[in-house]
């Protein structure tokens, strides 16, 4: 949202922000003055069946529809390809008048699904995809209105040189995890790998719900005393844990996040943190092509070794080098995307 937000001059448009608390916890907004908030509640977890989301899914486009409607606004900017399906009838009225913001392939192989996808790309003024793995899915004809974006928050880069100047070293190798906390299975399997390992630490910082809990057990269940989990953080918190972490964990197992670009991916970069990813992921391919990083499946027995070994064996100066060089491509593509939503919310 800040990628946009931070880019509509705020000088010559009213902006309204139309969200779903989904955890019915209260917002704390006080930092985006300036804005109508229009807030739909309705409690919804994040891993459950696709039939357990319909009724909720059209409750939220009866409120989202009635919004709009009633708004009758200039441009509309949708985030994500969900919310976009529910009011596709309201956004063919847009035509050239709204932006789609593409990060999801979960649904894509169902064929009506995919196709409304590409009538919604169509229509856009433009389509912003969060990974460029996500091109397979979008109509190629299309392609000259399909920008890549990157999950970059801005203020992170003050701090890209926190960890050189306040990092808090140790013994161990900090193995951490940050963003909500799902994927049971691989996760269980990186827990085995690491747990009770004189060499490692793992540590996840992120929202909680089933599945973390789960893991909670597990961890206690197999008697692990170097597994650690710190609940909910705000995205500022970031620049305090960074300073403990040695290694990201990056590693997803499913067809969406194979091919995404996660925020951890450019922190990885902007606080020059080597990071560790699922052989086959577009981010896998992405660290190998850039040298920011190692691909390891946990299925591997020999994985605690094999990242013991590559964290000890990184050259620093090369690596850093490398993530300057990311950074910079990166940053390059972002402000083209920058410069383009000015171009729309400023016609």
């Amino acid at each position: 949202m800040n990628f946009y937000l931070d880019n509509i001059p705020s000088d010559n448009n009213e902006v309204h922000i139309l969200y779903w608390n989904r955890d019915l916890k209260s917002e704390n907004l006080s930092a985006l003055g300036g804005y109508t908030f229009h807030e739909f509640c309705e409690y919804q977890e994040d891993d459950v069946s696709i039939c357990a989301k319909i009724i909720p899914f059209l409750k939220y486009r009866r409120y989202a529809s009635k919004i709009i409607r009633n708004g009758n606004y200039d441009f509309i900017i949708v985030l994500h390809t969900l919310p976009a399906i529910l009011i596709a009838d309201i956004l063919k009225e847009y035509k050239n008048r709204y932006i789609l913001d593409y990060r999801d392939s979960t649904y894509e192989k169902f064929a009506p699904f995919k196709k409304i996808v590409g009538l919604l790309v169509k229509w856009s003024r433009f389509t912003f995809v969060s990974s460029d793995a996500f091109r397979r899915y979008l109509p190629a004809c299309e392609s000259d209105k399909i920008i890549t974006s990157h999950n970059i928050l801005l203020d992170s880069l003050n701090h890209q040189h926190d960890k050189e100047r306040l990092e808090k070293p140790s013994a161990k190798i900090r193995v951490a995890f940050w963003g909500f906390i799902r994927h049971k299975d691989v996760n269980i399997k990186l827990i085995d790998r690491l747990s009770n390992d004189g060499r490692f630490e793992l540590h996840y910082y992120g929202r909680e719900q089933h599945i973390a809990h789960e893991l909670k057990e597990h961890v206690k269940d197999i008697g692990a005393n170097n597994v650690f989990f710190h609940g909910e953080y705000i995205p500022t918190d970031r620049y305090k844990f960074i300073l403990q972490t040695d290694i990201i964990h990056n590693v997803y197992l499913d067809n969406n996040t194979m091919l995404a670009m996660g925020n951890k991916f450019y922190d990885g970069i902007i606080f020059r943190i080597p990071q560790i990813c699922m052989p086959g992921s577009f981010m896998a391919e992405m660290c190998d092509k850039y040298g920011i990083g190692i691909a390891i499946d946990p299925d591997n027995e020999d994985f605690a070794n094999i990242l013991a070994k590559y964290y000890k064996n990184i050259d620093l100066a090369r690596f850093k080098e490398a993530c300057a060089e990311a950074l910079s491509r990166i940053i390059e593509e972002y402000n083209r995307g920058c410069n383009l939503i000015i171009s729309c919310t400023n016609s």
